[in-house]
């Protein structure tokens, strides 16, 4: 199977504890909650251990049971349907001490009846956990965490996640599903929506601090929200972006591209995690001995909770993984994993498991014993009614300050990818505008995937609403559709054409629905619809000047005149307020700072597409005109249409003068870089500097770059700041021979850079250890 759980840990630990999450090289102190220490001190409280002598094995196998809260059923739900069960048979289970967890159900008195139910009706008065996914806000949404990962912003994130679990705990809640934090290089996988893109690095800074957010200081504050990283692990990696399919990697690609995430994320404090549907070189990932026990546990030290993916564990049966329901639930306890979602695999089968001696006891005591500290470390067991309030339900749900931050949150989100002329940003008065497009006046379409779950669709403000309300002359704004989504409407087109030719300037809103991205919505083809794209040929033959609001939840391999229109927004799904956010940005009240945080192609054949590939034995030669038989495609080279980390302003900015501390880094020093960045234009703008390196001879290949750190910098017209970045021999490791993360003595290559493929370049060498 390939995952090798020991001899790496040294090496590896030692980086751990070097990066914190990658917060090194951000600025940003990783705090876990004062409640971690609760669980992971290595033994369980008096209260647990006296809980579980109690505990019959059906009573056990309960507290390792999470269902749908159908007392309270939320009003969609994206799984489907297994196991159903009433509110009456809920409430029995509960009483009944079958049921550990419920999911998805939210309303704070509701939930205070059925915790009343656990604490007040069953034997041991053992209460419940009330878990939901809350992915990108609750019943006020913020933009879907690859639209916010644009940023580059953490601190946004830690906002945003806090005041997502502020709304979500007055509902009665105590626990979500979120972040997620695979790392996702094929952008027809349609969870690319729910990560932070491309980039490890990246994807390490936004996890811990979503976790942060979700958490806050105090887990047994009533706004506080377990965290909960997904889906462990490589779920990211599915084979040609085909949602729940296998996933083949190498120890050294699981390693370095997509395990970083989630230490990230416990070095945060998380106390739980979230299993895969996928397998990993053939191995089911919620039966993975190797990754739940061995690198999870023993090599990483994890003493927290391990939840399967929606009946995950059921799954092993399809996968031919296990022979039958029965043998299902026996390989997931005995690989590491603590609690069945939905499935009822466990409250069926660990009591037989155990008394036939197939499961050992002592397996699930553990599980056990992590699901009640869990509960004892949130403070459920001295307040079972935390969270469970009314009146905070009415007091923080939809406030004013929620709509405003995710209005901020949404205008930070958005790329500008080009802007010809300078027709961005728009004048409010003097100018009439069509908007054409099936999201021109659209607000189903605004949340993104799994931000509708909860949502209070009330709250949406379409582009036009959003419009209208900074221009002077709200008649002065024009609306057609042109098209729906993927289908014709009768005289559209005309209509379209009809407006663009008395409009000054149009307005293009195209690119996916919201139904087009999330989970089981994988895509063959990343291109705009074909449908909207004669659309816009329709409207670019007006000869108007065109700025396309582009709509989506992945990268989007653009062609014809919508690539070719002379100014292009990514506006991602952006949540409640996106119609204030995109019109901030479009007349300038917000100056765009936002970056891409994965690799528009130039074409779909290109996928799986990221930046930091390796090197080929036959690299591109950058004279088109060169000899062929090189690494590049028949037709185009392999290169972005807008590569990672790349975002326009409405002002200039430059970088100059960067300089190294010294050209040889000493094993054991520290290598500073400084650079200094000056807004060369004349509004205010913030300037997202990055630094790659890359490590030039390896003894294995290595990518091309690789980020090591960013900063975000807000100057004034003709202001300029130095910024500052430092590399340890940590910030230099890989995993090399025997699976193991090292760092190997050599030259080095940095660039300080405005994107992935341009940058003030310098270099440095890596000097070996003095002790032998």
């Amino acid at each position: 199977m390939g995952l090798k759980t020991s001899n790496g840990a040294p090496s590896g630990a030692s980086r751990r504890a070097f990066l914190s999450g990658a917060a090194a090289l951000t600025g940003l102190a990783v705090t876990a909650p004062r409640a971690f220490a609760n669980l992971t001190s290595g033994g369980a409280s008096d209260r647990v251990e006296r809980l579980l002598a109690q505990m019959t094995l059906e009573e056990k196998a309960g507290q390792l049971s999470c269902f749908a809260d159908m007392v309270r059923p939320p009003i969609a739900d994206m799984n489907p349907v297994v196991n159903v069960r009433n509110a009456e048979t809920v409430i029995a289970e509960v009483k009944a001490g079958r049921v550990g967890i419920l999911f998805n159900g939210v309303g704070a008195q509701a939930a205070f009846e059925t915790q009343k139910a656990a604490v007040e009706g069953s034997r041991l008065k053992i209460p419940l956990l009330f878990a939901a996914d809350v992915v990108h806000g609750f019943r006020t949404v913020f933009p879907i965490p690859l639209g916010e990962s644009a940023s580059f912003d953490p601190h946004l994130a830690e906002r945003t996640a806090r005041a997502a679990a502020s709304e979500a705990t007055a509902s009665g809640l105590h626990w979500t599903f979120a972040p997620m934090v695979d790392v996702a290089r094929d952008q027809r996988w349609g969870r690319v929506a729910e990560g932070a893109g491309e980039d490890t690095f990246l994807g390490e800074v936004m996890a811990a601090a979503r976790v942060r957010g979700f958490q806050g200081r105090d887990l047994k504050a009533d706004d506080s929200m377990l965290a909960t990283p997904k889906h462990f692990a490589a779920y990211g990696a599915v084979a040609a972006g085909m949602e729940y399919n296998s996933v083949e990697l190498s120890e050294a690609t699981l390693r370095e591209v997509h395990l970083p995430p989630f230490q990230a994320s416990f070095d945060a404090g998380a106390l739980t995690v979230m299993t895969a549907f996928n397998d990993i070189n053939g191995v089911p990932a919620t039966a993975n001995k190797p990754l739940l026990t061995g690198i999870l546990r023993e090599e990483w030290g994890f003493k927290g909770v391990v939840i399967s993916d929606y009946t995950s564990d059921q799954e092993l049966v399809a996968h031919g993984f296990a022979a039958d329901d029965r043998d299902a639930a026996r390989l997931s306890i005995l690989a590491g994993l603590d609690v069945s979602m939905q499935s009822g695999l466990y409250i069926r089968y660990l009591p037989e498991l155990v008394t036939s001696g197939a499961v050992p006891m002592a397996v699930v005591d553990a599980s056990v014993r992590r699901v009640l500290a869990l509960k004892e470390a949130i403070g459920l067991f001295d307040d079972p009614y935390r969270s469970l309030d009314p009146k905070a339900e009415a007091i923080r749900t939809a406030t004013p300050a929620l709509r405003a931050l995710s209005r901020e949150s949404g205008a930070r989100s958005i790329v500008l990818l080009k802007n010809e002329r300078n027709l961005l940003p728009l004048p409010k008065a003097g100018k009439r505008l069509a908007l054409i497009g099936p999201f021109a006046d659209d607000r189903d379409n605004v949340l993104g995937a799994w931000g509708g779950f909860f949502a209070d669709r009330n709250l949406n403000v379409d582009l036009a609403t959003g419009v209208r309300a900074q221009l002077a002359d709200p008649a002065s704004l024009i609306v057609e559709h042109g098209c729906e989504v993927e289908t014709t409407i009768a005289g559209g087109f005309e209509r379209a054409v009809a407006a663009a030719q008395a409009a000054d300037i149009v307005l293009l809103a195209v690119g996916e629905s919201q139904d087009m991205t999330g989970e089981a919505k994988s895509r063959t083809d990343i291109r705009i619809p074909p449908v909207q794209q004669r659309l816009a040929e329709a409207i670019a033959a007006t000869g108007k000047p065109v700025v396309v609001l582009l709509r989506h939840g992945r990268a989007i391999a653009l062609e014809g005149v919508v690539r070719d229109a002379p100014a292009i927004l990514a506006t991602w799904f952006l949540g409640s307020e996106m119609g204030n956010a995109v019109a901030d940005v479009l007349f300038g009240v917000v100056n765009p700072s936002g970056r891409l945080p994965i690799s528009f192609p130039i074409e779909s054949g290109q996928e799986p597409f990221f930046y930091n590939s390796r090197t080929t034995g036959r690299p591109a030669s950058t004279d088109p005109n060169a000899q062929e038989y090189k690494a590049r495609w028949r037709s185009i080279r392999n290169e972005a249409l807008y590569p990672f980390g790349f975002g326009l302003s409405y002002t200039r900015f430059s970088v100059s003068d960067v300089k190294l501390s010294t050209d040889k880094l000493g094993w054991n020093e520290a290598l500073r870089i400084t650079a200094k960045v000056r807004n060369e234009g004349t509004v205010h703008g913030d300037h997202v500097v990055q630094l790659y390196i890359r490590d030039r001879v390896a003894s294995r290949t290595r990518p091309v770059r690789e980020l090591k750190g960013f900063h975000r910098v807000s100057l004034a017209p003709g202001a300029e700041r130095e910024v500052r970045f430092e590399l340890k021999r940590e910030n230099l490791m890989f995993v090399g021979d025997g699976d193991r993360w090292l760092a190997e003595p050599g030259m080095f290559d940095l660039w300080i850079a405005n994107s992935a493929v341009d940058g003030l370049s310098a270099s440095f060498e890596l000097m070996a250890s003095s002790r032998p």
